[in-house]
């Protein structure tokens, strides 16, 4: 997969640059939004549509899996049949999966629609990216367009939290979908008026690759959350780990045999990429679900409202794009190692100071330590971003930077998997022992507690995540030659403002 391209000749669409841009903008606004707008939502789509607590983790994580799963997938069909067309393709599916998302009258109808979801935006978001290198002339147009679609990318996170609490709190939590419906139309008219559309090239897609690898994740997260719900002897629980070890064995030796795999596995061989990648599913693992328990955690135990809750979380947002800026304008200067030390140290401290979190605990509690991992995971993106795609083939840096994103989505599902069977099996205990000493049924400040006391024992395993990362880094990030071929730093920008979104 490749997001550099020249624009083809003999097109017969007339350019409209300005138009092109808005195009591509608005939908991967609409795809990057995605991922903060349902966790302020959260609190009362459980109460709405009746979830379990390890159920509600499904509507993070089904759209994480597939969306990450099958980013590599996404990109690849816009190689083979026009990025434009899987552009239009990603767009619709996601569109439609948003419109069948709000009509949702139970558990399994919306998880299934924001798996298609992330269906949708697997093939719209890499295309996205492509099609700016494909629209706009390389030099001066092209910086522009670029910094416009980073921008764009980087504001989904914030822009997703303030809307998300917004429509929940003053219309209602279905429109958090419904708002996609008429943007991807608006879209969808356009795009063939907009958009100029890429060369074809030759080769075959490999779907058993694609199939077996998201197949296996979901069965492994599955497994890992059904171990909150049963045990980790139960058959619901083993059965699917199982399951995942046999599918993600087969996806290995797909990849080996494959005249075109998927995701070639030469492009671990360097070892400042592999330790990127590495980091980054680490790193995903242990801050993902902070977004998921603490808006839990200011909705249930605090009483926040969704718009309330949604402006709560806009200092970390700003926070991780201020510190990641700053980084990116440092890094010719002190190079990639230091701040992959400082920035997971950092992290390191905030995530620690959260598990002094109780149930009265003041937004000042909060606010701080979230600050200063939003700083250590600011420093984090730039440098790894570089490190990934640094010294690949011209050809090969779309891989090496949708690989980084891949593994930022699917760690930071599996990291909510593990930290919130961790969580729901700490909060069920301390409760039962608290109702055991009481002799009455649990009061509302015991549930509090026992909810806050889970969070911060998932909290302290996190940080543990955090450390390997950390250690990751000093093993295996080592200073040398940071460079890559002509458009590396275009492509490093977006890519490091989507994975700040």
């Amino acid at each position: 997969m490749s997001t550099v391209a020249a624009a083809p000749t003999g097109s017969n669409v007339k350019r409209h640059p300005g138009l092109a841009l808005a195009v591509i903008s608005c939908a991967q606004l609409m795809v990057i939004l995605d991922a903060t707008i349902v966790n302020v939502a959260l609190p009362t789509i459980h109460r709405a549509l009746h979830f379990s607590a390890a159920s509600l983790e499904w509507l993070i994580t089904a759209y994480a899996l597939t969306f990450g799963g099958l980013l590599l997938f996404g990109g690849r069909t816009g190689d083979l049949y026009g990025k434009r067309r899987m552009f239009m393709v990603g767009i619709a599916i996601f569109a439609g999966a948003s419109l069948l998302g709000g009509f949702a009258t139970d558990q399994a109808w919306l998880i299934i629609t924001r798996g298609l979801q992330g269906v949708g935006g697997a093939i719209a978001s890499p295309t996205a990216l492509s099609l700016v290198a494909v629209n706009f002339a390389e030099g001066r147009e092209r910086n522009r367009a670029m910094g416009i679609y980073s921008a764009m990318s980087g504001a989904g996170g914030a822009v997703g939290l303030l809307l998300g609490g917004v429509l929940t709190s003053y219309v209602s939590w279905r429109w958090i979908f419904f708002v996609n419906v008429p943007i991807g139309a608006v879209g969808l008219v356009l795009a063939p008026r907009a958009l100029v559309e890429s060369e074809r090239r030759p080769g075959r897609l490999d779907t058993p690759g694609a199939i077996t690898a998201t197949a296996g994740m979901l069965s492994l997260v599955y497994g890992l959350t059904n171990a909150a719900t049963h045990s980790w002897g139960a058959v619901g629980t083993i059965a699917p780990l199982m399951a995942a070890a046999v599918l993600l064995s087969a996806f290995i030796l797909i990849e080996l045999r494959s005249p075109a795999p998927l995701m070639p596995l030469s492009i671990f061989a360097a070892r400042n990429r592999a330790g990127a990648y590495l980091m980054m599913l680490t790193l995903g693992m242990a801050v993902f679900a902070m977004f998921f328990f603490l808006t839990q955690y200011l909705q249930n135990v605090h009483g926040y409202s969704a718009v309330r809750t949604g402006v709560a979380f806009l200092p970390m947002s700003f926070g991780i794009m201020v510190s990641a800026m700053a980084t990116a304008r440092l890094l010719t200067r002190v190079g990639i190692r230091r701040p992959l030390i400082t920035g997971p140290l950092c992290a390191l401290a905030g995530l620690f100071w959260l598990t002094q979190l109780t149930p009265t605990s003041s937004y000042l509690d909060l606010i701080l330590p979230l600050l200063l991992l939003a700083i250590g995971m600011g420093q984090c993106f730039v440098p790894l971003t570089v490190a990934a795609i640094s010294g690949v083939a011209h050809e090969e840096t779309g891989l090496a930077s949708a690989l980084l994103n891949t593994g930022q989505q699917v760690g930071g599902a599996l990291g909510l998997a593990v930290l919130g069977t961790v969580a729901i099996s700490s909060a069920r205990h301390y409760i039962t022992a608290g109702v055991a000493t009481l002799h009455r049924p649990p009061t509302v400040a015991l549930i509090n507690a026992g909810i806050t006391h889970g969070y911060t024992r998932a909290t302290f395993v996190a940080a543990a995540i955090m450390a390997a990362s950390l250690v990751i880094s000093l093993l295996m990030i080592r200073v040398g030659e940071v460079g890559g071929p002509d458009g590396v730093g275009e492509v490093a920008a977006a890519e490091v403002l989507g994975s700040v979104a």
